[in-house]
Protein backbone atom coordinates (compact mmCIF):
# COMPACT_ATOMS: atom_id res chain seq x y z
CA UNK A 1 0.00 0.00 0.00
CA UNK A 2 1.21 3.40 -1.21
CA UNK A 3 1.62 6.01 1.92
CA UNK A 4 -0.07 9.52 1.19
CA UNK A 5 2.42 12.36 0.70
CA UNK A 6 3.39 14.00 4.14
CA UNK A 7 1.46 17.03 5.10
CA UNK A 8 3.16 20.03 5.75
CA UNK A 9 1.86 22.19 8.81
CA UNK A 10 3.23 25.48 7.11
CA UNK A 11 3.88 26.05 4.10
CA UNK A 12 7.69 27.73 4.25
CA UNK A 13 8.86 23.88 4.83
CA UNK A 14 8.89 23.61 1.06
CA UNK A 15 12.31 25.50 0.68
CA UNK A 16 13.84 22.88 2.81
CA UNK A 17 12.57 20.09 0.44
CA UNK A 18 14.23 18.49 -2.56
CA UNK A 19 12.81 19.40 -5.56
CA UNK A 20 10.46 16.37 -6.61
CA UNK A 21 9.43 15.85 -2.73
CA UNK A 22 5.51 15.13 -3.07
CA UNK A 23 3.01 17.17 0.17
CA UNK A 24 0.70 18.08 0.94
CA UNK A 25 -0.57 21.49 2.80
CA UNK A 26 -3.57 23.72 3.51
CA UNK A 27 -3.28 27.44 2.19
CA UNK A 28 -5.40 29.88 0.71
CA UNK A 29 -5.53 30.79 -3.38
CA UNK A 30 -3.94 34.36 -3.08
CA UNK A 31 -4.06 34.83 -6.86
CA UNK A 32 -5.40 32.89 -9.64
CA UNK A 33 -5.68 32.84 -13.67
CA UNK A 34 -6.66 30.93 -16.45
CA UNK A 35 -4.80 30.89 -19.50
CA UNK A 36 -4.36 28.53 -22.55
CA UNK A 37 -0.74 27.46 -24.08
CA UNK A 38 0.34 27.64 -27.33
CA UNK A 39 -1.29 24.57 -28.18
CA UNK A 40 -4.54 25.88 -26.79
CA UNK A 41 -4.08 23.69 -23.95
CA UNK A 42 -5.73 25.15 -20.87
CA UNK A 43 -3.94 25.48 -17.41
CA UNK A 44 -3.81 27.91 -14.82
CA UNK A 45 -1.56 29.81 -12.72
CA UNK A 46 -2.00 30.50 -9.19
CA UNK A 47 -0.37 31.70 -5.75
CA UNK A 48 -1.10 29.92 -2.77
CA UNK A 49 -0.33 30.96 0.65
CA UNK A 50 -0.53 30.82 4.79
CA UNK A 51 0.68 32.94 7.35
CA UNK A 52 4.38 31.73 6.92
CA UNK A 53 4.32 32.21 3.01
CA UNK A 54 3.22 32.73 -0.29
CA UNK A 55 4.33 30.13 -3.77
CA UNK A 56 3.65 30.62 -6.98
CA UNK A 57 1.92 27.50 -8.03
CA UNK A 58 0.87 26.15 -11.53
CA UNK A 59 -2.09 23.45 -12.59
CA UNK A 60 -1.55 21.94 -15.45
CA UNK A 61 -4.41 21.20 -17.94
CA UNK A 62 -3.83 17.21 -18.37
CA UNK A 63 -4.25 17.28 -14.63
CA UNK A 64 -7.00 16.28 -12.27
CA UNK A 65 -6.57 19.58 -10.18
CA UNK A 66 -7.20 21.21 -13.60
CA UNK A 67 -10.75 19.44 -13.66
CA UNK A 68 -10.96 19.96 -10.09
CA UNK A 69 -10.34 23.57 -9.67
CA UNK A 70 -12.68 24.23 -13.03
CA UNK A 71 -15.92 22.37 -11.32
CA UNK A 72 -15.40 23.71 -8.19
CA UNK A 73 -15.55 27.66 -8.07
CA UNK A 74 -13.13 27.88 -5.71
CA UNK A 75 -11.61 31.85 -6.29
CA UNK A 76 -9.43 34.00 -4.81
CA UNK A 77 -9.39 33.85 -1.36
CA UNK A 78 -10.41 30.07 -0.70
CA UNK A 79 -8.90 27.86 1.74
CA UNK A 80 -7.73 24.54 -0.25
CA UNK A 81 -6.50 21.47 0.12
CA UNK A 82 -3.82 20.77 -1.94
CA UNK A 83 -1.43 18.12 -3.37
CA UNK A 84 1.66 19.02 -4.85
CA UNK A 85 5.64 18.17 -5.79
CA UNK A 86 8.04 20.57 -4.92
CA UNK A 87 9.21 22.83 -8.53
CA UNK A 88 11.27 24.92 -9.85
CA UNK A 89 10.82 27.69 -12.37
CA UNK A 90 13.55 30.40 -13.35
CA UNK A 91 15.84 29.69 -10.27
CA UNK A 92 12.62 30.08 -7.62
CA UNK A 93 10.36 27.00 -6.03
CA UNK A 94 6.97 26.23 -7.77
CA UNK A 95 4.65 23.98 -6.69
CA UNK A 96 3.37 21.65 -9.74
CA UNK A 97 -0.23 21.13 -8.43
CA UNK A 98 -1.82 17.74 -8.67
CA UNK A 99 -4.95 17.74 -6.66
CA UNK A 100 -6.83 20.48 -4.93
CA UNK A 101 -10.36 20.91 -3.19
CA UNK A 102 -12.18 22.80 -0.75
CA UNK A 103 -12.07 22.25 2.68
CA UNK A 104 -14.10 19.94 4.28
CA UNK A 105 -15.34 18.98 8.10
CA UNK A 106 -12.72 16.70 9.45
CA UNK A 107 -9.78 19.15 7.81
CA UNK A 108 -7.18 19.88 10.06
CA UNK A 109 -6.02 23.62 9.73
CA UNK A 110 -7.11 26.70 11.45
CA UNK A 111 -7.77 30.39 10.46
CA UNK A 112 -4.43 31.64 12.14
CA UNK A 113 -2.55 29.49 10.65
CA UNK A 114 -3.65 30.10 6.84
CA UNK A 115 -4.30 34.11 7.72
CA UNK A 116 -2.49 34.78 10.56
CA UNK A 117 -3.27 36.29 14.18
CA UNK A 118 -5.68 39.55 13.90
CA UNK A 119 -7.46 37.90 10.70
CA UNK A 120 -10.98 37.51 12.36
CA UNK A 121 -10.84 41.14 13.20
CA UNK A 122 -11.69 42.06 9.74
CA UNK A 123 -11.98 38.99 7.46
CA UNK A 124 -15.30 40.39 6.29
CA UNK A 125 -13.64 43.78 5.36
CA UNK A 126 -11.86 42.14 2.71
CA UNK A 127 -11.38 44.38 -0.89
CA UNK A 128 -9.90 43.32 -4.00
CA UNK A 129 -9.17 47.14 -3.88
CA UNK A 130 -7.83 48.40 -0.90
CA UNK A 131 -7.83 52.36 -0.10
CA UNK A 132 -6.65 53.18 3.30
CA UNK A 133 -5.62 56.32 5.25
CA UNK A 134 -4.16 56.50 8.59
CA UNK A 135 -4.73 59.70 11.36
CA UNK A 136 -1.64 59.60 13.85
CA UNK A 137 -0.70 61.40 17.09
CA UNK A 138 1.98 62.05 19.40
CA UNK A 139 2.61 58.67 20.85
CA UNK A 140 5.44 59.71 23.59
CA UNK A 141 5.15 61.49 27.00
CA UNK A 142 8.37 63.56 27.59
CA UNK A 143 7.67 64.53 30.73
CA UNK A 144 7.46 60.87 31.61
CA UNK A 145 10.84 59.82 34.01
CA UNK A 146 11.37 56.94 31.47
CA UNK A 147 11.89 59.30 28.56
CA UNK A 148 15.78 59.66 27.40
CA UNK A 149 17.01 63.25 27.17
CA UNK A 150 18.18 62.43 23.91
CA UNK A 151 14.81 61.85 22.69
CA UNK A 152 13.52 65.04 23.91
CA UNK A 153 16.32 66.74 22.21
CA UNK A 154 15.60 64.85 18.85
CA UNK A 155 11.90 66.03 19.26
CA UNK A 156 12.77 69.41 20.03
CA UNK A 157 14.94 69.60 16.68
CA UNK A 158 12.50 67.84 14.68
CA UNK A 159 9.83 70.35 16.05
CA UNK A 160 12.38 73.87 15.23
CA UNK A 161 12.56 72.57 11.79
CA UNK A 162 8.57 72.40 11.08
CA UNK A 163 7.50 75.30 13.25
CA UNK A 164 7.06 77.56 10.72
CA UNK A 165 4.00 79.80 12.19
CA UNK A 166 3.27 77.48 14.62
CA UNK A 167 3.57 78.14 18.38
CA UNK A 168 6.18 75.93 20.36
CA UNK A 169 3.93 73.37 22.01
CA UNK A 170 1.83 72.87 18.21
CA UNK A 171 5.12 72.54 16.51
CA UNK A 172 5.74 69.70 18.83
CA UNK A 173 2.76 68.12 18.28
CA UNK A 174 3.01 68.64 14.64
CA UNK A 175 6.67 67.13 14.46
CA UNK A 176 5.36 63.50 17.00
CA UNK A 177 2.61 62.97 15.34
CA UNK A 178 4.47 62.66 11.70
CA UNK A 179 7.38 60.66 13.28
CA UNK A 180 6.52 56.87 13.77
CA UNK A 181 8.87 56.77 16.90
CA UNK A 182 7.62 59.95 18.43
CA UNK A 183 3.93 58.96 16.89
CA UNK A 184 1.33 56.28 17.02
CA UNK A 185 -1.56 55.59 14.84
CA UNK A 186 -5.28 55.98 16.44
CA UNK A 187 -7.16 55.77 12.95
CA UNK A 188 -6.87 53.94 9.99
CA UNK A 189 -10.12 53.93 7.42
CA UNK A 190 -10.23 51.05 4.74
CA UNK A 191 -12.69 50.91 1.84
CA UNK A 192 -13.34 48.63 -1.73
CA UNK A 193 -12.38 50.59 -4.46
CA UNK A 194 -14.23 49.21 -7.14
CA UNK A 195 -17.42 50.66 -5.93
CA UNK A 196 -19.57 52.48 -8.33
CA UNK A 197 -20.40 55.78 -7.52
CA UNK A 198 -23.98 55.50 -6.51
CA UNK A 199 -22.75 52.48 -4.06
CA UNK A 200 -20.11 54.83 -2.81
CA UNK A 201 -23.02 56.84 -1.72
CA UNK A 202 -24.45 57.34 1.45
CA UNK A 203 -28.48 58.13 1.50
CA UNK A 204 -28.63 58.05 5.30
CA UNK A 205 -25.57 59.43 6.63
CA UNK A 206 -24.75 56.44 8.77
CA UNK A 207 -21.37 55.95 6.84
CA UNK A 208 -22.58 53.13 5.13
CA UNK A 209 -23.59 51.03 8.03
CA UNK A 210 -24.49 47.35 6.53
CA UNK A 211 -23.79 47.98 3.02
CA UNK A 212 -21.44 45.73 1.31
CA UNK A 213 -18.07 47.66 0.16
CA UNK A 214 -18.94 50.91 3.23
CA UNK A 215 -15.50 52.67 4.63
CA UNK A 216 -14.61 51.22 7.88
CA UNK A 217 -12.51 52.89 10.49
CA UNK A 218 -10.69 50.66 12.94
CA UNK A 219 -9.41 53.06 15.63
CA UNK A 220 -7.43 53.42 18.71
CA UNK A 221 -10.22 54.32 21.68
CA UNK A 222 -8.00 57.17 23.96
CA UNK A 223 -7.94 56.38 27.39
CA UNK A 224 -10.73 55.61 29.16
CA UNK A 225 -12.81 55.17 26.09
CA UNK A 226 -11.68 51.39 25.83
CA UNK A 227 -14.61 49.52 26.70
CA UNK A 228 -17.71 51.69 25.16
CA UNK A 229 -19.68 50.83 22.15
CA UNK A 230 -19.46 52.26 18.87
CA UNK A 231 -21.40 52.45 15.32
CA UNK A 232 -20.86 49.05 13.10
CA UNK A 233 -18.15 51.72 10.86
CA UNK A 234 -16.07 52.00 13.72
CA UNK A 235 -14.05 49.10 14.91
CA UNK A 236 -11.84 49.66 18.44
CA UNK A 237 -8.64 47.54 19.22
CA UNK A 238 -5.60 47.86 20.09
CA UNK A 239 -2.63 49.49 17.58
CA UNK A 240 -0.97 46.47 17.95
CA UNK A 241 -3.96 44.88 15.94
CA UNK A 242 -4.49 47.86 14.04
CA UNK A 243 -1.75 47.22 12.14
CA UNK A 244 -1.89 42.93 12.26
CA UNK A 245 -5.73 43.89 10.40
CA UNK A 246 -3.93 46.45 8.00
CA UNK A 247 -1.41 43.64 6.56
CA UNK A 248 -4.10 41.46 6.22
CA UNK A 249 -6.14 43.15 4.14
CA UNK A 250 -3.22 44.79 1.84
CA UNK A 251 -1.82 40.81 1.45
CA UNK A 252 -5.34 39.76 0.05
CA UNK A 253 -5.81 42.87 -1.94
CA UNK A 254 -5.07 42.84 -5.39
CA UNK A 255 -4.27 46.60 -5.40
CA UNK A 256 -4.38 49.19 -2.85
CA UNK A 257 -4.52 52.62 -3.32
CA UNK A 258 -3.65 55.29 -1.44
CA UNK A 259 -2.84 59.08 -1.20
CA UNK A 260 0.94 59.65 -0.49
CA UNK A 261 0.78 56.29 0.58
CA UNK A 262 4.38 55.57 -0.14
CA UNK A 263 5.51 59.05 1.35
CA UNK A 264 3.79 59.09 4.80
CA UNK A 265 1.36 56.16 4.96
CA UNK A 266 3.30 53.09 4.28
CA UNK A 267 6.50 53.90 5.98
CA UNK A 268 4.92 55.01 9.31
CA UNK A 269 2.64 51.72 9.28
CA UNK A 270 5.83 49.91 8.33
CA UNK A 271 8.06 51.62 11.52
CA UNK A 272 4.77 51.28 13.29
CA UNK A 273 5.00 47.40 13.26
CA UNK A 274 8.53 46.55 13.34
CA UNK A 275 8.53 48.81 16.92
CA UNK A 276 5.14 45.92 17.83
CA UNK A 277 6.83 43.08 16.64
CA UNK A 278 3.96 43.16 13.70
CA UNK A 279 5.22 41.02 10.44
CA UNK A 280 4.62 43.74 7.64
CA UNK A 281 3.49 40.93 5.21
CA UNK A 282 3.06 42.90 1.88
CA UNK A 283 6.11 44.99 0.11
CA UNK A 284 4.41 48.55 -0.91
CA UNK A 285 7.28 50.75 -1.06
CA UNK A 286 9.85 49.23 -3.61
CA UNK A 287 10.03 49.80 -7.53
CA UNK A 288 8.68 53.64 -6.31
CA UNK A 289 7.08 54.98 -9.46
CA UNK A 290 5.27 51.19 -10.24
CA UNK A 291 1.77 51.27 -10.07
CA UNK A 292 0.76 47.68 -8.70
CA UNK A 293 0.55 46.52 -5.78
CA UNK A 294 0.65 49.97 -5.11
CA UNK A 295 -1.15 52.71 -6.44
CA UNK A 296 0.04 55.96 -4.71
CA UNK A 297 -2.46 58.61 -6.75
CA UNK A 298 -0.60 61.50 -5.18
CA UNK A 299 2.58 60.55 -7.53
CA UNK A 300 0.97 59.64 -10.42
CA UNK A 301 -0.86 63.20 -10.00
CA UNK A 302 2.59 65.35 -8.84
CA UNK A 303 3.93 67.49 -11.50
CA UNK A 304 7.09 66.55 -11.65
CA UNK A 305 9.42 67.83 -8.67
CA UNK A 306 6.62 70.37 -7.87
CA UNK A 307 5.64 70.89 -3.86
CA UNK A 308 3.14 68.98 -2.00
CA UNK A 309 0.42 71.89 -1.76
CA UNK A 310 -0.55 72.25 -5.24
CA UNK A 311 -1.63 68.60 -5.31
CA UNK A 312 -3.31 68.01 -2.20
CA UNK A 313 -6.05 65.45 -1.67
CA UNK A 314 -8.19 68.57 -1.50
CA UNK A 315 -6.90 70.49 -4.41
CA UNK A 316 -7.05 67.74 -6.75
CA UNK A 317 -10.62 66.73 -5.70
CA UNK A 318 -12.02 70.15 -6.30
CA UNK A 319 -9.89 70.08 -9.50
CA UNK A 320 -11.47 67.23 -10.51
CA UNK A 321 -14.88 67.91 -9.73
CA UNK A 322 -15.11 65.60 -6.68
CA UNK A 323 -16.59 66.33 -3.24
CA UNK A 324 -13.82 67.46 -1.00
CA UNK A 325 -12.96 65.44 2.44
CA UNK A 326 -11.95 68.61 4.10
CA UNK A 327 -14.58 70.60 6.42
CA UNK A 328 -13.97 71.97 9.27
CA UNK A 329 -11.31 68.93 10.20
CA UNK A 330 -7.72 69.00 9.41
CA UNK A 331 -4.82 67.23 10.21
CA UNK A 332 -3.51 69.45 12.54
CA UNK A 333 -6.47 69.33 14.64
CA UNK A 334 -5.93 65.31 14.85
CA UNK A 335 -3.98 65.22 18.43
CA UNK A 336 -6.12 67.80 20.27
CA UNK A 337 -9.08 65.93 19.33
CA UNK A 338 -7.69 63.11 20.38
CA UNK A 339 -7.09 64.51 23.32
CA UNK A 340 -10.70 65.60 24.39
CA UNK A 341 -11.50 61.71 23.77
CA UNK A 342 -13.26 62.45 20.42
CA UNK A 343 -12.09 59.72 18.60
CA UNK A 344 -15.69 59.58 16.06
CA UNK A 345 -14.43 62.83 15.07
CA UNK A 346 -11.45 61.52 13.92
CA UNK A 347 -12.91 58.42 12.61
CA UNK A 348 -15.39 60.86 10.23
CA UNK A 349 -12.76 62.73 8.74
CA UNK A 350 -10.62 59.40 8.30
CA UNK A 351 -13.52 58.27 6.18
CA UNK A 352 -13.97 61.11 4.21
CA UNK A 353 -10.91 60.72 3.28
CA UNK A 354 -10.72 57.44 1.95
CA UNK A 355 -14.16 57.97 0.63
CA UNK A 356 -13.03 60.82 -1.76
CA UNK A 357 -9.11 58.97 -2.46
CA UNK A 358 -11.52 55.84 -4.00
CA UNK A 359 -13.40 58.52 -5.80
CA UNK A 360 -10.10 60.17 -7.42
CA UNK A 361 -9.29 56.35 -8.40
CA UNK A 362 -12.03 55.32 -10.27
CA UNK A 363 -11.87 58.77 -11.81
CA UNK A 364 -8.45 57.80 -13.23
CA UNK A 365 -9.56 54.12 -13.65
CA UNK A 366 -11.24 55.27 -16.37
CA UNK A 367 -9.87 58.15 -18.36
CA UNK A 368 -6.21 57.51 -17.61
CA UNK A 369 -4.62 54.02 -16.69
CA UNK A 370 -6.58 51.94 -18.97
CA UNK A 371 -3.86 53.82 -22.01
CA UNK A 372 -0.77 53.26 -19.60
CA UNK A 373 1.42 50.94 -20.79
CA UNK A 374 2.36 50.06 -16.97
CA UNK A 375 -1.06 49.68 -15.75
Amino acid sequence: MVSPPPRLARLAEVHDLPIGTACTAHAAIRQLRHGLDRNGEGYYDLVVGDASARIPAKIWGDSRAYGELARSGLETGAVVKLMFSVGEYRDAIQLTVSRIRGVVEGDEWSSEAIWGRGWELIQDLRCKTLVFDIETVPGVVLDAEDTPESVRKAVARAAERSAGELDALEAQTKAMSLSPYFGKIVSLAVGEGELDEDEDEDDDGDEGEGREGAVTALVVPPPGREDEEYPPWIRPMSEADLLRCFWHLADAAELVVSYNGRGFDVPFLQARSLIHGVPARVDLLSSPYSLRPHLDLFRLLSPGRGGTASTSLDVICWSLGITSPKGEMDGSLVAPTYARGEIETIAEYNVGDVRATARVYRHLREHLLPFRNDW
